[in-house]
C-alpha cells in the first residue's frame, strides 16, 4: 500500500508540473485547444489511442462483454482495431486535416456549418456534444472510482473528488499542449500494463490452451465465434465501438492539431498498433474472468449471486496480478481515463465557448477572452460529470452505449458524406442528423439495448443523408461545393 500511495503521488506532482508547463505555452484559444496546429505523429497516435481507450473499456466493457460473450469479444478489438483505427487515419485523417486548414475550422459545428450553410446544424451539434458527452465523461469518473475502491479501500466518493479535482488542474492549466505532452507518457504505461495483465493472466490461468479447456467447460459457446447472446448483440457492440469513431468529434479533434500530412501516415501505423495491444489484451481478459471470479471467493465482484459487471475487472486485477505489479495495472487504466476525460472535457467545452457563445452571442469575442471562458468551462464540466458519477444511473456499458450511439447517430451521416460527397447538402444533413439521434433515442427509451439502438440510429444517419440529398438535389450544398475539388 504505501508503495501505491507514493506512486500515485507522484504521478498526481507530474499531472500537476506539465499542467505549469502546458499553461506557459498556451497563449491564445489555438494553443489551448489544437495545441497551436503543431502536434506531431507519436504524440497524435498516443493520444487517439488514449482517448479511444479507457476505464471504460477495461472496467466496463472488458467485464460485462467478456463475461457474457466470451472469446467472441475479441471481434470487438478486430473491429476497432482496423475501423475505428486504421481505416478512420488512412480514409479520413487526411481529409479532415485539409478541411480544417482551408477553411480555417476547429471544431466538428463550425464544419457542418460551412459546408452545409446551416446555422441550426451548427447549434444542433453543439448542443448534442455537450448533452451526451457529459455521461460518457461520468462513466469514465464511475470506472476509476471503482478501481480506486478496490485497491486501496478508499470510499468510492472520495475517489471520485480525488479523479475530478486532478482531471480540472491540469485541463484548465495547460488544455491540449497539456494533454498531448502527457499522453506519450500515457500511452507508454498502458503498453507496460496490458503486457503484465497478459502474461499474469496466463500465469494465473496456467496457459492459454488450459484456459480455452475451462472456459468451454462452464459453456462450449464462450469459446465460439459468436458467443452466448447472438450474432446481432455482437455485431451491434462491433459496429458501434469501431464505426462511431467516424464522426466522434473528441477523436476527430486529433486531426485539425496534427502538423502535416506525413504525421498522419506515421501516426496511422503506431495508432493501430497500439489499438491491437491495448484492446486485445483488455477483451481477451474479459473473456477468462468466468474462470477466476465466483460468489465464494470474489464477493465484490456479485450481487445475490450475479455479477456487478462493473466491479469485475478489478475484482479479476486482485485475483490474477501480483502485489508487486498491481500499481503498473492501476496506472494503465488511471492513464487510459485521464487522457479520455481530457478529450472529452476539451470538446464539451469548445461545444459551448466557441460554437455557441461565439457563433451566436458574440461573434467578435476576443482570444482572450474565448481561451478564458474554455478554462472555465472545463472545470464546471469535469463538476457536472462528477455529480452525475456520484449518483451511479447505470451500468458503465449503458451509459457509454447511450453516448456513443446518440452522437454517432446525429454526425456520422452528415459528417462522413460531407467530406467525401459534394452532392450532399442542408436537407440531407438536417434530416440525417435529427431522425439518426431520434431514431437512437426512441429505441432505446422503448427498451432496446442502447448498443443496439445506437447502431441502428447510425445506419439510418448515413444512408438518410445521400438518399435525402439526391431526392432534393438543388437544396444549398454549403462554401465546400464551390471550392473542393
Amino acid at each position: 500500500m504505501p508503495i501505491k500511495i507514493l506512486v500515485i503521488s507522484l504521478y498526481a506532482v507530474t499531472i500537476l508540473v506539465i499542467g505549469i508547463l502546458g499553461l506557459r505555452k498556451t497563449r491564445s484559444f489555438v494553443d489551448y485547444f489544437l495545441a497551436g496546429r503543431k502536434v506531431g505523429p507519436w504524440m497524435t497516435a498516443f493520444t487517439y489511442g488514449t482517448a479511444y481507450f479507457s476505464a471504460v473499456l477495461f472496467i466496463g466493457f472488458a467485464g460485462k462483454i467478456g463475461w457474457g460473450f466470451g472469446y467472441s469479444g475479441l471481434w470487438i478489438a478486430v473491429g476497432n482495431a482496423l475501423l475505428g483505427v486504421l481505416v478512420v487515419w488512412w480514409l479520413m485523417g487526411p481529409r479532415i486535416r485539409k478541411m480544417s486548414l482551408e477553411y480555417d475550422i476547429h471544431t466538428m459545428a463550425e464544419f457542418f456549418e460551412k459546408r452545409y450553410s446551416s446555422p441550426f446544424l451548427k447549434m444542433f451539434t453543439s448542443a448534442a456534444i455537450f448533452i451526451f458527452l457529459v455521461p460518457y465523461s461520468a462513466a469514465v469518473f464511475i470506472g476509476l472510482s471503482y478501481l480506486f475502491k478496490a485497491n486501496f479501500g478508499i470510499n468510492y466518493s472520495l475517489a471520485l473528488v480525488f479523479m475530478g479535482f486532478f482531471t480540472a488542474l491540469y485541463l484548465v492549466l495547460g488544455g491540449y499542449k497539456a494533454m498531448t505532452m502527457i499522453d506519450v507518457f500515457f500511452g507508454i504505461i498502458m503498453c507496460a500494463g496490458v503486457v503484465v495483465l497478459f502474461t499474469s493472466t496466463l500465469n494465473a490461468g496456467g496457459g492459454l490452451e488450459r484456459m480455452t479447456s475451462h472456459l468451454n467447460g462452464i459453456d462450449p459457446a464462450l469459446t465460439d465465434w459468436v458467443g452466448p447472446p447472438g450474432w446481432w448483440p455482437l455485431f451491434s457492440l462491433v459496429f458501434l465501438t469501431s464505426v462511431a469513431p467516424f464522426g466522434m468529434p473528441q477523436l476527430v479533434q486529433k486531426f485539425y492539431a496534427i502538423r502535416d500530412k506525413k504525421a498522419i501516415r506515421i501516426g496511422m501505423v503506431a495508432s493501430t498498433v497500439f489499438a491491437v495491444l491495448i484492446v486485445g489484451v483488455a477483451y481477451f481478459t474479459g473473456a477468462v474472468t468466468r474462470i477466476f471470479l465466483s460468489p465464494e471467493n470474489t464477493p465484490g465482484a456479485f450481487s445475490n449471486g450475479k455479477p456487478v459487471f462493473d466491479a469485475i475487472m478489478p475484482e479479476f486485477v486482485a485475483q490474477v496480478i501480483p502485489s508487486s505489479l498491481s500499481v503498473v495495472i492501476l496506472l494503465l487504466i488511471l492513464a487510459a481515463s485521464m487522457s479520455t476525460l481530457a478529450a472529452l472535457v476539451l470538446v464539451s467545452s469548445s461545444s459551448i465557448a466557441k460554437d455557441f457563445y461565439a457563433g451566436f452571442v458574440n461573434k467578435n469575442v476576443s482570444d482572450r477572452r474565448l481561451t478564458l471562458m474554455m478554462r472555465i468551462l472545463s472545470g464546471i464540466f469535469v463538476l457536472i460529470s462528477v455529480v452525475i458519477a456520484y449518483f451511479k444511473p447505470a451500468t458503465i456499458v449503458s451509459i457509454l452505449g447511450i453516448s456513443w450511439g446518440a452522437i454517432g447517430s446525429s454526425f456520422l451521416g452528415p459528417f462522413f458524406w460531407g467530406l467525401f460527397s459534394r452532392k450532399m447538402n442542408k436537407a440531407g444533413a438536417v434530416s440525417s442528423a435529427v431522425l439518426g439521434l431520434g431514431t437512437c433515442l426512441v429505441l432505446f427509451v422503448t427498451g432496446l439495448p442502447s448498443p443496439q439502438a445506437g447502431t441502428i440510429g447510425m445506419i439510418v444517419s448515413f444512408f438518410l443523408n445521400p438518399a435525402v440529398s439526391l431526392f432534393f438535389p438543388s437544396q444549398q450544398q454549403g462554401e465546400l461545393k464551390k471550392n473542393d475539388g
